[in-house]
């Protein structure tokens, strides 16, 4: 029986846009498990109350349900341990528990400056209240003031890629010779922006941009066919 993943949605089912599921969606691709994905909006939140979480992704395996991005990872892991491992050992777990807090702290809010506007246009019609308020709320300030300079935050977003990048330069992957999840919690970044935005968000020659075709490639090409928009060389 195919893994479920509820997996947040734009106004189409198929615009899939959550960082968070996309690091599970190559997970899950990684290790070779069957999936079936459940669209779910921001206003949606009874749909997964059986799982206690309030947020996705929340996947569905038998009788099983699993929320939160890491614990997802962690468990997936835990019980496939004959499929290919997202964590070479404690060690690359523990790295890899550093380096997610790292993304959601200085490569997130950057991007999200960036694309939110895009994000915003692309959301379903009844999570847009939700959306704009709890998000000026978070903020203090309205979605156009936060999101007012794009070009100083992207700027900003490439900056901070720079330990990724000096990484990439001797790997191919964030992870070595092949992707981990460290790979995937960054890369659900990028498919984030990939999927609401048109924005250029890396130049041809930055090592980062090899870094990221090679993910949208990996597992068939899985992200690279995902409803969104092209990344223009």
């Amino acid at each position: 029986m195919a893994i479920s993943i509820y997996d947040l949605a734009g106004a189409e089912d198929n615009r899939l846009f959550s960082p968070y599921c996309w690091r599970i969606k190559m997970a899950l691709a990684h290790k070779g498990l069957d999936y079936e994905t459940i669209p779910w909006r921001f206003t949606e939140t009874e749909a997964i109350a059986f799982s206690g979480c309030k947020t996705v992704p929340v996947i569905v395996d038998g009788e099983r349900s699993v929320g939160d991005s890491w614990a997802i990872a962690e468990y997936l892991d835990a019980q496939y341990p004959d499929k290919p491992a997202l964590f070479e050992g404690a060690q690359a777990r523990a790295l890899a528990f550093f380096f997610k807090h790292w993304v959601e702290r200085s490569v997130h809010l950057p991007l999200f400056r960036v694309i939110l506007m895009d994000l915003y246009g692309h959301l379903h019609e009844k999570d847009k209240t939700y959306f704009r308020t709890s998000r000026e709320k978070r903020f203090g300030v309205t979605l156009e003031q936060f999101s007012a300079d794009p070009k100083a935050s992207l700027a900003a977003l490439r900056t901070a890629l720079d330990a990724a990048r000096q990484a990439v330069l001797v790997h191919p992957y964030l992870s070595g010779t092949t992707p981990g999840f460290a790979d995937y919690i960054l890369f659900g970044a990028f498919q984030w922006a990939r999927v609401m935005s048109p924005t250029r968000l890396l130049e041809p020659d930055d090592p980062m941009y090899a870094w990221r075709e090679r993910l949208l490639d990996a597992h068939g090409g899985l992200a690279r066919q995902a409803k969104g928009y092209p990344v223009w060389a």
